[in-house]
């Protein structure tokens, strides 16, 4: 992912979050935020033959405690033209080689139970569900659940 990627990755990031089901956020943060948030070598971008971005994922710590040095938290999004064509398979395949590679142990991701896409790729790549924090917190005006779903490396020494 590179900075003139910006603009597209925020648009994917919002048309996700105006669907309802991908996040307690309502609105994309400023890129600077976002670039803060996010840990350069664990962002990655799928794009089409003419450099139009179909698709990203991005990782950030979880904690500034060096015991979780080793523990993303990342998020995937897909353009809704790109869905249903192997771009969020292959972003996580990019992630997983990416992190595996600096030593990360750990990929956990939050998804809300409705988001039945989700939960399914992140099912092919090897996450498990780790439990429902449930009703932990408000979106527009209701409690909602979430998934915690966590991959562990089986290449990095856990």
């Amino acid at each position: 992912m590179l900075p003139e990627h910006a603009d597209q990755v925020l648009a994917i990031y919002q048309a996700g979050l105006d669907t309802g089901n991908a996040s307690f956020e309502t609105t994309a943060p400023e890129w600077a935020t976002w670039d803060a948030n996010h840990l350069a070598d664990h962002r990655h971008v799928a794009l089409d033959r003419d450099g139009h971005v179909l698709g990203w994922v991005a990782a950030g710590a979880v904690s500034s405690r060096c015991v979780y040095a080793g523990v993303v938290e990342h998020s995937v999004y897909v353009a809704h033209a790109a869905r249903g064509r192997g771009v969020g398979g292959l972003l996580l395949d990019a992630l997983i080689a990416s992190t595996e590679a600096a030593g990360i142990w750990t990929l956990q991701s939050g998804v809300f139970p409705e988001n039945r896409t989700s939960l399914a790729l992140h099912r092919r790549h090897g996450f498990r569900e780790q439990g429902t924090r449930e009703r932990i917190g408000q979106h527009h005006g209701r409690w909602r659940d979430v998934i915690m779903l966590e991959r562990r490396s089986a290449v990095v020494g856990v």
